[in-house]
């Protein structure tokens, strides 16, 4: 059995190397993501029980843990925690809020949770700063920039550098241009099935990304779409997701 698990971790710290290099080299920030995939007839009472969740963790003074809430349009809402280290994941920093609250009255709050979703899941993703295009600094709460344009590019462990390398190449290219369309870049980390980056672009609303959008295209010329074009030759899967921030269901502990 000992000699299995040892296989085991061998195996997906291997699966892991082409990420994990440049995510210790960068220095790059690791953020465990819970996902609920909400039923459209329960967003509102999903909302409710975050708030609820929320005003309990402020009540009680929830130490260790502080998140941002974003969703999609097609219900699946992302609970964001920054983390230092994988071992920060075996802490039960939930343990001190149940205790003040009451394992009754615990146990029903997270009830009311479960009722508003069937799946759900846990992975830790990585904030790549290296291919992170934001001169003015990165940042991933953009004040009065709530909208957010997801972009998946799902890539096979054999294009993971080869797309990496292009995705530095957009970089440069943004800067040159003095771009104003922002982006920030993560990639997969344990707990996710397939490789994958992800751009994220934030705006006040559809309309601003769409302006955006459009302004940057004709910035970058024929360049940029040559070199997008280039991008998209190493991509397994291109999708894409359009949603927000929710401020108000956000958490950081008091001092």
């Amino acid at each position: 059995m000992r000699t299995l698990k040892k296989i085991f971790f061998i195996a997906i710290a291997m699966a892991l190397l082409p990420f994990a290099s440049s995510a210790q080299g960068e220095k790059n920030q690791a953020y465990y993501v819970h996902e609920d995939q909400v039923k459209p007839s329960k967003i509102n009472d999903y909302n409710l029980v975050s708030k609820d969740f929320k005003e309990a963790c402020i009540k009680h003074n929830l130490k260790d843990m502080s998140w941002q809430v974003g969703s999609t349009n097609t219900g699946r809402y992302f609970n964001i925690s920054p983390i230092e280290n994988m071992a920060e994941l075996d802490k039960n920093v939930m343990a001190p809020l149940a205790e003040k609250m009451g394992e009754e009255a615990f146990r029903t709050l997270f009830k009311r949770y479960n009722e508003c979703y069937d799946k759900h899941g846990d992975y830790v993703i990585y904030l790549n700063k290296e291919l992170t295009y934001m001169p003015e600094g990165i940042s991933t709460t953009t004040e009065g920039q709530n909208y957010r344009k997801w972009h998946f590019l799902h890539v096979t462990p054999s294009n993971i550098q080869n797309l990496k390398g292009k995705l530095k190449e957009l970089k440069a290219l943004y800067t040159a241009k003095g771009s104003k369309e922002y982006y920030r870049i993560y990639h997969n980390g344990f707990g996710n099935m397939g490789d994958y980056y992800l751009a994220v672009i934030s705006a006040v609303d559809a309309e601003d990304y769409a302006k955006k959008s459009k302004e940057n295209e004709a910035l970058l010329g024929e360049e940029g779409k040559k070199l997008f074009d280039e991008v998209f030759s190493y991509v397994q899967k291109y999708e894409t997701e359009s949603g927000q921030m929710h401020p108000d269901l956000a958490y950081t502990p008091s001092n």
